[in-house]
């Protein structure tokens, strides 16, 4: 067999021993995971823009349940968040003397709606650290791979007593695949990290602006404007 042969994937498959098919297949792991997450994730995200844009006519709506119609349903944050609000005045005005009575009606308000946000925000956010692990340890473990495969190239070599450029330029070659594999995962995982922390912020900024208006029609019945 030739050096040109030996950097095909299945041949390295065949010739490495655990240690290289364990850390291929971690590699194969990662990846799925990376873009798995990226998909589900991304479609998330567009569903949040989507609901979005009902916002602005939520606020030409003649009452409450006609507004949420035009929100969406129940897992839009604007939903949670008229839901929350609308709740938490509500049980605010009861009689019953209860712990949250020391704070004012828009201190209770507003804690009601910052933890729908902080909910909410958790939800955006679970699996942004898969991706920035995977993105920040997948090259470290394809050079792990290459060193290794280098290491037991070199052995070899020693062995059969030829250091010519046909006998090391194979496994040596075959070694530095493993660099490249992990490349190949770290790069999706951090471009996807990036792209949907950023859109995950453009989202939560929204939701903040809608809460505060949100809170102050509670208070007061009227939409704080914008000067």
């Amino acid at each position: 067999m030739n050096a040109s042969q030996s950097f095909d994937l299945a041949h390295l498959w065949m010739q490495g021993d655990f240690v290289i098919r364990g850390v291929a297949i971690l590699l194969l792991i990662m990846s799925i995971t990376t873009w798995s997450l990226l998909v589900i994730k991304g479609r998330n995200l567009w569903k949040l823009k989507k609901q979005s844009e009902g916002v602005k006519q939520f606020w030409h709506s003649n009452s409450l349940d006609e507004g949420l119609k035009k929100i969406g349903d129940a897992s839009s944050p604007y939903y949670q968040l008229v839901e929350q609000g609308r709740h938490a005045d509500a049980h605010h005005r009861e009689p019953n003397s209860q712990l949250h009575d020391g704070l004012s009606r828009s201190d209770w308000i507003s804690l009601c709606l910052r933890s729908t946000i902080d909910d909410n925000q958790a939800r955006m956010n679970s699996g942004l650290s898969v991706l920035a692990s995977i993105g920040s340890t997948s090259p470290f473990i394809g050079l792990f791979g290459t060193v290794w495969g280098i290491y037991h190239a070199l052995i070899g070599i020693s062995a059969a007593g030829s250091a010519s450029i046909d006998k090391v330029a194979g496994p040596i070659g075959e070694a530095l695949i493993m660099t490249a594999l992990g490349l190949a995962v770290a790069i999706p995982a951090v471009i996807a990290y990036n792209a949907l922390l950023r859109g995950n912020r453009k989202v939560l900024d929204n939701v903040q602006r809608f809460a505060q208006d949100l809170h102050a029609w509670l208070l007061t019945g009227a939409r704080v404007q914008a000067k």
